[in-house]
């Protein structure tokens, strides 16, 4: 499995972070779309782990992540290949036996810096944007942080999850967001987000 290399930095502004990405010479590569999820259970349900199908505006992809409990730079692996429909791969997996955990629509805007870092604006329902960079290397995700006038000390490691425990930091340990059947803008604030 590929280890992949993000961070994420939570609570942000839309507009500012656009202007540092420009003022950083970034490439717009994707604006804002919505994003589909289907995320579903696995067999072996002790894994910190998942199976997810996106559909990512311009393409359909299926991922396998999996993520080694430090919560860290370099915590998460994944397996990720292009499928051909959304649809038909949520079909494949219904059919061998995987079941159905989480629906999820976000928006998200893709950017790419010269030195092939990606930086994503990520929209998620009942929380405040954030934002993403993805390299090659802790050193590009780091160099990539700082150029955008990110602090480092604010920095958040693993799953959308994470972000929302930042916004949400009454949420207990175990929750995890995939555990929320629907996660659509439309919906109102579930009852597992509300604190007690």
């Amino acid at each position: 499995m590929k280890i992949e290399i993000e961070v994420k930095f939570c609570q942000v502004d839309i507009d500012d972070v656009r202007s540092r990405l420009g003022e950083a010479g970034a490439t717009l590569v994707q604006p804002m779309r919505v994003m589909r999820r289907q995320v579903f259970y696995l067999v072996d349900r002790t894994k910190d782990a998942y199976l997810r199908v996106r559909d990512e505006g311009d393409k359909a992809t299926m991922t396998y992540k999996e993520f080694d409990g430090a919560n860290g730079l370099h915590s998460a692996q994944e397996i990720e290949i292009v499928v051909s429909s959304f649809e038909d791969a949520i079909a494949i997996q219904k059919q061998a036996g995987l079941v159905p955990k989480s629906y999820q629509e976000t928006r998200r805007e893709t950017w790419h810096m010269t030195d092939g870092t990606e930086v994503v604006i990520d929209e998620w329902p009942w929380l405040k944007p954030f934002i993403e960079i993805e390299g090659e290397s802790e050193v590009a995700v780091r160099t990539t942080a700082a150029a955008l006038g990110f602090d480092w000390s604010q920095a958040v490691f693993g799953a959308a999850t994470e972000a929302y425990r930042q916004q949400y930091n009454y949420l207990p340990k175990d929750f995890i967001m995939d555990d929320v059947a629907e996660i659509k803008f439309e919906l109102p604030l579930p009852e597992r987000l509300q604190e007690k």
